[in-house]
């Protein structure tokens, strides 16, 4: 990918658009894609099933958590929030990926807005939809995430000692990736009232195609207040249909211009769908598919070796490594003064 191409922070929607143009037209004429290697993965998962008494509703979660064993000192941890329609059990293979690089990943459900979706009366999907895409249950999907790591953080909880808080991530798919930004600090106005879910407690966040907020037409005035280094993760044919809603790939590259922050970085496979994200085997295409499921779980991590550990040549290796599937390469942005001194400790490995 050259480099004149990668999309940066303060582009036009207009140049923006133009210049991920470019990028699938150079995409097309690059070496083909080599198979991806299966990794093994050896972790442990548990269900935990919370219930928040305060707004007396259920947070199922499940965590992915390390091999077996002590772990040698403080793991850093994903909170990963799903799309409209899935569940705790959904995104399996970032869960897996993730645990097995020396990362806790916990998988909260929103009960408001999981499988129930699609589950009664098939004439009435859309009026569901409509009930699970509403800025009440955004804002109830956002306290599920904390409630969540309250729960894994409580002195109750086995866990809380063997997480190191100072590194922690949200991450989410879909509606998951707006959840992730509104913890991440995005604010809405409804009837001259800010509302804002913002949770100091998350330092980093995974944004995996991301729709426009419904609504908001100013996307800079929800999202500029972001300052949390974020990694964002679309492809070129990821495009939402819901019924009542669609959403075309360019609105992925609104969300990504309109966050705040500069220490933001963002990858676009080329070819790809909107669910080639979830754990569908298909979607996409049957090469494609586990590629960039494999792609997405490591670009991940190695975007979190910039935001916590202030190294780039992680990501920059991803790039390289998986650069005949991008349409878009990322790349790191520029060290803060925080960064510049990254702690010593490695990335946990199991």
């Amino acid at each position: 990918m050259r480099e004149d191409i990668i999309p940066r922070p303060g582009f036009s929607r207009r140049r923006f658009g133009a210049l991920l143009v470019g990028g699938i037209a150079a995409g097309a004429v690059m070496r083909p894609i080599r198979p991806a290697e299966a990794a093994p993965e050896d972790v442990r998962i548990a269900d935990l099933d919370w219930v928040d008494g305060r707004r007396n509703r259920r947070v199922p979660a499940r965590l992915y958590w390390p091999s077996p064993g002590t772990p040698a000192g403080p793991v850093p941890l994903i909170v990963f929030s799903h799309g409209l329609g899935q569940s705790r059990t959904g995104y399996s293979y970032l869960g897996r990926h993730w645990a097995a690089n020396g990362y806790a990943s916990l998988h909260v459900q929103h009960v408001g807005s999981d499988g129930s979706v699609w589950a009664g009366n098939p004439f009435e999907v859309l009026d569901r939809v409509n009930v699970a895409a509403d800025e009440r249950e955004a804002i109830a999907r956002a306290a599920d995430m904390s409630f969540a790591l309250d729960g894994i953080l409580g002195k109750d909880s086995g866990f809380a000692a063997f997480i190191d808080p100072t590194r922690i991530a949200a991450a989410g798919h879909s509606y998951g990736a707006n959840t992730t930004l509104i913890v991440g600090g995005a604010r809405v106005v409804r009837e001259g009232r800010t509302l804002e879910c913002r949770d100091m407690r998350f330092k980093a966040g995974i944004v995996i195609s991301a729709p426009p907020f419904y609504g908001e037409r100013d996307l800079q005035a929800v999202l500029a207040a972001i300052t949390i280094p974020t990694f964002h993760v679309t492809a070129t044919a990821d495009v939402i249909a819901l019924p009542g809603r669609r959403s075309p790939v360019q609105d992925r590259l609104d969300v990504y211009g309109a966050v705040g922050t500069s220490r933001k970085a963002l990858a676009v496979f080329q070819g790809g769908s909107h669910s080639i994200f979830t754990d569908r085997p298909l979607t996409g295409g049957v090469t494609l598919n586990p590629q960039v499921k494999q792609a997405t779980a490591e670009g991940a991590l190695a975007f979190l070796d910039l935001a916590f550990r202030g190294d780039p040549s992680p990501l920059a290796s991803w790039s390289e490594r998986w650069r005949p599937l991008l349409a878009v390469a990322p790349t790191a942005y520029p060290a803060t003064e925080a960064s510049r001194h990254p702690s010593r400790r490695a990335r946990p490995r199991s």
